[in-house]
């Protein structure tokens, strides 16, 4: 069976296809009681890691936990190598997140592993404006973990497939495009798709990296210790932890309905629970939601009686507060729906990828812009130099790429080249800025056998009738961007940044 896995932050749902439906699969706890998703959690119960349900539980019994993990990966510095502690123990970021994925795998149903150690062949996704670092982590962990890697979509893309099969008679001639809005456990994207038929072309998306249904968590328990003189920064790991899983738990508890809001608070700090009227963390919470709103606003335009958007269409299990839909609502009018699976959509979404008899096509965008800043002046300064922009298209197989050549006129090329949310006015990069590669590349034959840590330490050297240079960035349908850099007279070529295999 081909299948959709969405790694959440905070929960991983997976999706299966069976004659054009979708259904969520189910996994079991430690109880062998049916979940419909995996706790997105690893904890260290003795000297051996656990994750998913059973990490959850060790986790409640004092083991060390590391909750919401997905985040790290969105870390301008992540790196297949990053150092992650769990307790007494440390291991390099992809590392945990193959021992997570293969977990996942070793809970699915027989019937979708198989027999043997053939890999699962699966879609898979990341939130929209995912740099290259976490779109290659992701790749590569899930397929070490044993899985066949399809597709890698972006989320809000994938949910977009999940509105227009399941309302389908919502599109019509006038009405040709979906706004999605995606806000899960640890990041915001909104995408605007146009389509027709089976066929989905993203024609922008915006997003936030670091904001989601965690930080909520954070302000309903700095409610719940209010009036006691603690902060949630005071907590040691361990009450901390379980006073943000208490809260998550509270939150998710809460319905239109709710008044007040029940939190049990840490024995350290409290024998007593914490009573919360639901509109002070409303009150707490309105500015986060202001920000996607903001951010959504240009996608969206107005929604008058011209418009060609059919809906907002709301995902990610952040959107399940109340507030939030509420707060879009008051924006936007009566055209906002929420997805009545709004923490699986994107799962499924990806089944529907994943399927070929659904015959479903998708043009998406790179999301974020990436681009060099080089040194002119021999020193004196610097210059930013774009390469792809953030509307620039994915293939949808092969590679696109985008060449430049020159003559080069320093003996070493020191460039620093970013990936960023948008340029201003006078072409600079602003918002997100995520190092992509510190480029070093000798253009002197002599010193093309030094490697780059040798490298740094020279001097850049000014020097007549340099070699041609050429760099060929290549975009994957994947959104990831390679770099390679090759002296056209001597033919010495270096590749840069992290780049998928296969």
């Amino acid at each position: 069976m081909r299948i959709g896995i969405d790694l959440g932050t905070t929960r991983t749902i997976v999706a299966g296809g069976d004659r054009g439906n979708y259904p969520v699969l189910t996994v079991p706890d430690p109880d062998g009681d049916p979940q419909d998703h995996v706790p997105s959690d690893i904890a260290l119960d003795g000297d051996r890691l656990v994750h998913g349900h059973a990490a959850v539980r060790a986790a409640q019994d004092g083991a060390p936990h590391l909750r919401s993990f997905k985040r790290l990966l969105a870390d301008p510095e992540a790196h297949p190598g990053m150092m992650v502690r769990i307790g007494s123990r440390e291991l390099p970021l992809l590392d945990l997140l193959t021992g997570f994925l293969a977990a996942v795998r070793a809970a699915l149903p027989a019937e979708v592993i198989g027999r043997g150690d053939s890999p699962v062949p699966a879609a898979i996704s990341v939130p929209a404006h995912a740099h290259s670092a976490q779109r290659v982590m992701t790749l590569e962990a899930f397929r070490r973990a044993g899985f066949e890697v399809l597709c890698l979509l972006n989320e809000p893309s994938a949910a977009g497939f999940e509105f227009s099969h399941r309302q389908a008679r919502s599109l019509t001639s006038r009405r040709t495009r979906i706004a999605v809005y995606d806000l899960g456990g640890g990041t915001f994207d909104a995408s605007l798709l146009e389509t027709d038929g089976t066929r989905h072309e993203v024609l922008d998306s915006v997003g936030i990296a670091r904001l989601g249904g965690d930080d909520v968590d954070a302000l309903l328990a700095e409610l719940a210790l209010r009036g006691t003189g603690t902060s949630l920064e005071d907590l040691d790991t361990a009450p901390r932890a379980a006073l943000l899983e208490e809260a998550r738990g509270a939150k998710e508890r809460i319905t239109p309905q709710t008044r007040r809001i029940l939190v049990e608070r840490p024995e350290a700090v409290s024998d007593q629970p914490a009573l919360i009227p639901v509109e002070d963390l409303y009150a707490a919470a309105s500015p986060l939601v202001d920000l996607t709103i903001e951010e959504i606003a240009p996608l969206v335009g107005a929604l008058d009686r011209d418009s060609a958007i059919a809906g907002i269409h709301l995902v990610g299990g952040a959107t399940a507060l109340p507030l939030v839909p509420r707060m879009l609502r008051e924006r936007f009018g009566r055209r906002v729906h929420r997805s009545p699976y709004p923490a699986a959509s994107t799962a499924i979404g990806l089944a529907i990828a994943a399927d070929p008899d659904a015959g479903v096509t998708l043009t998406d965008r790179l999301s974020r812009g990436l681009g060099v800043f080089r040194e002119r002046e021999a020193g004196g300064g610097v210059a930013f130099d774009p390469i792809l922009t953030r509307d620039a298209t994915l293939p949808e197989s092969g590679v696109r790429t985008v060449t430049r050549r020159y003559r080069a006129a320093h003996d070493l090329g020191w460039f620093r080249v970013v990936e960023h949310g948008a340029v201003d006015a006078a072409g600079e990069p602003r918002g997100d800025l995520v190092p992509y590669a510190d480029v070093l590349f000798p253009f002197d034959p002599a010193l093309q056998h030094l490697d780059g840590e040798t490298l740094l330490g020279r001097p850049v050297r000014r020097r007549e009738e340099g070699p041609e240079v050429e760099e060929v960035y290549t975009v994957h349908p994947s959104g990831i961007v390679g770099l390679r850099i090759t002296d056209l007279d001597t033919g010495h070529s270096r590749e840069y940044g992290l780049l998928p295999r296969g």
